[in-house]
């Protein structure tokens, strides 16, 4: 196997210190320290501390990069012309302060709207899912590829909800989904539900928005190991934004692609 880039080494050996950060909060859970965000979103101490682990890291090793993680995602402005970190400390907060073990990690690198490097590391497994555009996805040192269906009835869909739009918007296109024999997963993670299709155990991924943060790795992953996603990053401003995410295996994209939009 060729070197690595760079930034996705860099990526790679911070999120396994991250997730080594985060797995010590997450074997203390009686006295972690969580506050509300809104309705169904929570953050805890953990999230936080994980997140300057790695803005830390960022600015030590690539001080001109800018940097995006979702604790601290008021205060980013967009900088054209700047490589930009997109990062989600613990993606799944709800499940990991509930003791269940389906949270992970991702860390993304951007320029422009090009998702250049992607890692999504679930420490409670030690799988750590990576891909960098133009060489493939891997999950620790083994290349992985989107599964070989055909029909949405040759796997599992998951997917997403997200308080930012109705409910509609997630049930109509899960209804759907049923008829055409389909049938869904919900993890509380939708970044490593995205690692899932890249790594052919889901066929699918559907959520009605989706912030960058939770999309940016997942997304590069699954293209990489020969899926298809919509055009999740059509400009910059979908950092700040973000917008609909549906992912699969090639064979089943348009299915999955059609049902959702009804």
């Amino acid at each position: 196997m060729s070197a690595l880039p760079d930034r996705l080494t860099f990526a790679m050996e911070t999120a396994r210190a991250a997730g080594d950060l985060a797995l010590r909060y997450f074997k203390d859970l009686a006295n972690i320290k969580v506050h509300s965000k809104g309705v169904q979103d929570m953050a805890s101490e953990a999230d936080i501390a994980v997140e300057n682990l790695i803005r830390q890291a960022v600015e030590a090793r690539y001080p001109g990069d800018a940097f995006l993680g979702e604790e601290s995602s008021d205060d980013f402005r967009l900088e054209p012309g700047k490589g930009t970190w997109i990062v989600d400390p613990i993606d799944g907060t709800q499940p990991f302060i509930n003791g269940i073990r389906s949270w992970c990690i991702a860390l993304a690198y951007v320029e422009g709207t090009d998702i250049r490097h992607g890692v999504i590391f679930d420490p409670s497994a030690n799988e750590l899912f990576s891909a960098s555009a133009g060489l493939g996805a891997r999950l620790n040192d083994q290349p992985i590829q989107t599964a070989s269906a055909t029909s949405l009835a040759d796997g599992l869909v998951s997917v997403g909800y997200s308080n930012r739009v109705p409910p509609s918007a997630t049930l109509e296109p899960l209804t759907r989904l049923m008829h055409a024999d389909g049938m869904y997963h919900r993890s509380g993670s939708g970044a490593l539900s995205l690692a899932y299709v890249g790594a052919g155990r889901l066929i699918g991924y559907f959520e009605p928005h989706m912030n960058a943060w939770d999309f940016a790795a997942g997304a590069l992953i699954v293209r990489e190991a020969g899926g298809r996603t919509n055009d999740c990053m059509p400009t910059p401003q979908a950092m700040i934004d973000g917008g609909p995410m549906v992912a699969a295996a090639a064979g089943v994209y348009e299915a999955l692609a059609d049902v959702i939009a009804g």
